[in-house]
């Protein structure tokens, strides 16, 4: 039985995301480093944020018996591990205070599980919409 999600749950995801994404980036804009490093961390943030979506919906179609190659589920996860690998990279080498490596890598993952639980939320919604017009 398909339930959606509820609306606590719901708002508490985009909190989480825009928390997240908003606090990465206010944190960029007012970082004092080059702009070249302010676009490193900026891709790293969007090509974490696109590959846990992809994650999450492939591993959702996996468990609905949609199928999925094993390339692209593999690559989700690779694409995955890869984005925090360099964020973790970028901070280790970064020449910014301890604090501030510690404020991006969690405004870092709590953009991520926002992301997750927002595309979770999304697919949820849909599917008991599909299941109400069939009814």
């Amino acid at each position: 039985m398909n339930q959606k999600p509820s609306n606590a749950f719901i708002a508490a995801s985009w909190i989480a995301l825009g928390a997240g994404m908003l606090g990465f980036l206010i944190g960029l804009w007012r970082a004092e480093m080059q702009l070249n490093e302010k676009g490193y961390y900026f891709t790293v943030l969007m090509f974490g944020l696109f590959a846990v979506i992809s994650l999450q919906k492939s591993v959702r179609d996996k468990l609905e018996g949609i199928p999925v190659t094993e390339i692209y589920y593999g690559l989700s996860w690779f694409c995955t591990i890869l984005a925090v690998v360099l964020l973790t990279v970028g901070l280790w080498n970064a020449t910014i205070l301890p604090s501030e490596k510690g404020y991006y890598g969690f405004s870092f993952l709590l953009a991520l599980f926002g992301a997750i639980a927002v595309q979770k939320n999304t697919r949820d919604a849909k599917a008991v919409t599909k299941d109400v017009k069939k009814d």
